[in-house]
């Protein structure tokens, strides 16, 4: 069932199209015009709309800028439609309006559904939208990397589940064996580290710092170098509070405040005023006579042993040397000592490490070999079937003696550590698993079977791609699928056949095929024709869809490069009958 269809595309200075509007079905529509008539515009157009390259030569002589509009319809529950509305798309009634704009200078935009987007989010939607086949398109499907992808998509789960798996297996070993080439090749380097933390941890281990233990010890040699200034001052100071035992007519500040206070205790009573000053002297007594004991404590005792100094700046020798190598202060170098600790920790366990990493390496390469195998298997039970139904196929393309058979095979390699083990034989593998895959013809019995891209010609090569095409129709299908000469080098009665071919696929999805053939435009549903005018350029009008007596006449110039040719004309005609009568 159809999903999506492009109804109409607008061209406007386009290569040698000035202004043209192309409608299609949503069957099969043929395009076809004389050499040069500009017919294979149409699939740069839908490129354009599809996120291709911009060429700025594609623009038009003499114009400003090229612009390509399409109209398509879409399931709202498609891919397609879900990806454009979440970049702001707007689906009008469930039409999505592209729009491609590129201008001389090459500068190019993109529109979708009236929002500006990136032209690469067009190229995102192209995939669910449209399948382009044209010489270019064939060229990449002679690669095996791409036909290897064919052949998975057509296997379906049988080959995606296993290789989910096998994707996931596989980017771990990638990481493990990275790991373990790390900590193997800076061994030499990791030794080194670990052997300088460990002497760092051990020299501070054996001088057991505190913290703030640097700054204790230096206000303790401080007090110890200045002894006898600190206690002489102290002494003073402890006389003039307190008085001096060896002078007792000298006068102290505690006797004189307490003869003080004592004067005005004989008189408070006659004035409350003088009573708080009373008490005010009384509490400063008591506040010197405080200060006079702690300073004869603290005189009493002040350490001016020596031998305690050397102690002390012996010490702070050795803590000195720890903040010269391994931080400012004594905190700093214990959080320098606890990180190394840590870092020496995972330097020690790398053995552990090595040792984890590559059993689970071994794990990991044996369950690789498993689903590669798994893969094998899949692969090649689809490739059976899908040569089968491709072989079908072209026996009702004129090619009826032409095989074509998939090669799934696997490279063994010389050194097993670098591959891994399928089927008892060491291979090499990749991302997608261990398999060479690749499609192989044999056109006539007796042939041996060789790589398509040498053993087709040009028109067998466009007959085996529609072929593969038609069969990725019932199991992949695409919306929309655009043919570009895929008929090219085949005549007669292939012709025929190519065209009942593309009806077929057709009654699935929408089919636009730019042709040179009448045989294969005969079976199409709409017929447009692409004509220039004198002055060399294809406008609005320059695009026309055939319809009756004009089918006839384009039909019989195609046959015969004749329009009014009778035996053109009844040929054409045999050839409109023959494709209704096969009902597609």
């Amino acid at each position: 069932m159809v999903v999506s269809v492009l109804e109409e595309m607008r061209i406007r200075s386009l290569g040698v199209i000035d202004d043209a509007v192309v409608e299609l079905s949503p069957g099969f529509t043929a395009v076809t015009g004389e050499t040069g008539a500009g017919k294979t515009m149409v699939v740069t157009s839908l490129g354009l709309l599809l996120g291709g390259r911009a060429d700025p030569a594609l623009v038009r002589v003499g114009a400003k800028a090229a612009v390509v509009e399409g109209r398509i319809t879409v399931d709202h529950r498609s891919p397609a439609a879900v990806r454009a509305e979440e970049a702001g798309a707007e689906l009008d009634d469930g039409t999505l309006l592209i729009s491609r704009t590129l201008s001389a200078e090459g500068r190019s935009r993109a529109h979708l559904g009236g929002r500006s987007v990136p032209v690469g989010l067009l190229a995102e939607l192209a995939d669910d939208l449209v399948a382009v086949h044209g010489q270019t398109d064939q060229q990449g499907l002679l690669r095996p990397a791409r036909q290897r992808q064919a052949l998975d998509r057509y296997a379906g789960d049988a080959v995606s589940v296993p290789l989910a798996k096998y994707g996931g297996a596989y980017r771990r070993l990638r990481a493990v064996v990275a790991e373990l080439e790390e900590l193997t090749t800076r061994a030499r380097e990791r030794a080194q580290e670990a052997d300088l933390l460990r002497f760092g941890l051990d020299e501070i281990a054996a001088t057991e710092p505190l913290p703030g233990e640097d700054a204790e010890l230096a206000a303790e040699a401080e007090r110890l170098g200045h002894a006898e200034a600190l206690s002489s001052a102290a002494t003073a100071a402890h006389a003039a509070l307190a008085g001096n035992p060896e002078d007792p007519e000298a006068f102290d500040a505690t006797s004189l405040v307490a003869g003080a206070h004592r004067t005005l205790e004989s008189v408070r009573s006659h004035d409350p005023a003088l009573a708080s000053l009373a008490e005010r002297l009384g509490e400063l007594g008591i506040l010197l006579a405080d200060v006079a004991g702690e300073l004869a404590g603290y005189a009493s005792d002040l350490d001016a042993d020596p031998r305690r100094l050397a102690a002390v700046e012996e010490r702070r020798a050795a803590l000195t040397h720890l903040t010269r190598k391994y931080g400012p202060d004594i905190a700093a170098v214990l959080a320098w000592a606890e990180e190394s600790a840590a870092r020496l920790g995972e330097l020690e366990g790398d053995d552990d490490r090595i040792g984890e990493l590559t059993a689970e390496r071994d794990a990991l390469r044996a369950e690789l070999g498993e689903l590669a195998q798994a893969l094998t298997d899949a692969r090649t039970e689809a490739a059976k079937r899908f040569a089968d139904a491709v072989t079908a196929e072209l026996a009702s393309l004129a090619m009826p003696h032409a095989r074509v058979t998939f090669s799934v095979r696997q490279t063994e390699v010389d050194v097993p550590e670098s591959g891994i083990e399928v089927a008892g034989r060491a291979v090499a593998y990749g991302p997608h698993g261990a398999d060479d895959v690749e499609l192989l013809l044999a056109p006539h019995p007796g042939a041996q079977p060789r790589p398509i891209a040498k053993g087709a010609s040009g028109g067998e090569l466009s007959r085996v791609m529609l072929a593969v095409e038609v069969v990725f129709a019932g199991s992949d299908p695409v919306p929309t699928y655009l043919f570009d000469e895929v008929d090219a080098g085949v005549g007669g009665k292939a012709a025929v056949e190519v065209g009942r071919r593309l009806a077929r696929l057709a009654r699935t999805a929408q089919v636009v095929v730019v042709t040179h053939l009448p045989q294969v435009a005969a079976f199409a549903d709409r017929h447009l024709v692409v004509e220039k005018t004198h002055e060399g350029s294809v406008t609005r009008s320059g695009v026309q869809a055939m319809e009756g007596e004009d089918r006839v006449r384009e039909l019989s110039r195609m046959l015969a490069g004749q329009e009014d040719s009778q035996l053109a004309r009844a040929h054409a005609e045999e050839l409109l009958a023959a494709a209704r009568g096969t009902g597609h």
